[in-house]
C-alpha cells in the first residue's frame, strides 16, 4: 500500500466522492486508511464518569485505500506515484527509495 500517514488524498467514489482531506491513520492489513473528514458516522455516547460529556459524536470511519488518490503538494493535483532509487542520499551514503509525483515529477 502507497499511501503513508499524513498524506492529502482526494477521494474518487463513493459519498464522499471528491472531498480531500489528511490520512489519520492507515491499516495495511485490512487495506483500510481513515480521512480526516471523510465517511463520517454519528455515534451517541453516553457519560461514563461524573463530567464527562455525553451526546452524539462525529467520528471518521475507515474507506479503502483503492477508493482514494494522494494529491501532490507540488502541483495539487491528483496522481500516482513512482517510485525512485536515490544513490548516496541516506545516513549511510546508502540507496533510499523515494516517492515521486508521476505529473511533475516532484519528490512526495
Amino acid at each position: 500500500m502507497d499511501i503513508r500517514r499524513d498524506d492529502r488524498v482526494v477521494v474518487l467514489s463513493g459519498k464522499d466522492k471528491g472531498k480531500e482531506g489528511k490520512v489519520i491513520s492507515v491499516d495495511p492489513t485490512d487495506r483500510k486508511v481513515i480521512v480526516e473528514g471523510v465517511n463520517t458516522a454519528k455515534r451517541h455516547k453516553k457519560p461514563r464518569k461524573q463530567g464527562d460529556p455525553g451526546g452524539i459524536i462525529k467520528k471518521d470511519t475507515p474507506i479503502y485505500a483503492s477508493k482514494v488518490m494522494r494529491v501532490c503538494p507540488k502541483c495539487n493535483k491528483p496522481t500516482r506515484a513512482a517510485h525512485l532509487i536515490k544513490k548516496g542520499v541516506g545516513k549511510d551514503k546508502e540507496e533510499v527509495k523515494v516517492r515521486v509525483c508521476k505529473k511533475c515529477g516532484a519528490e512526495i
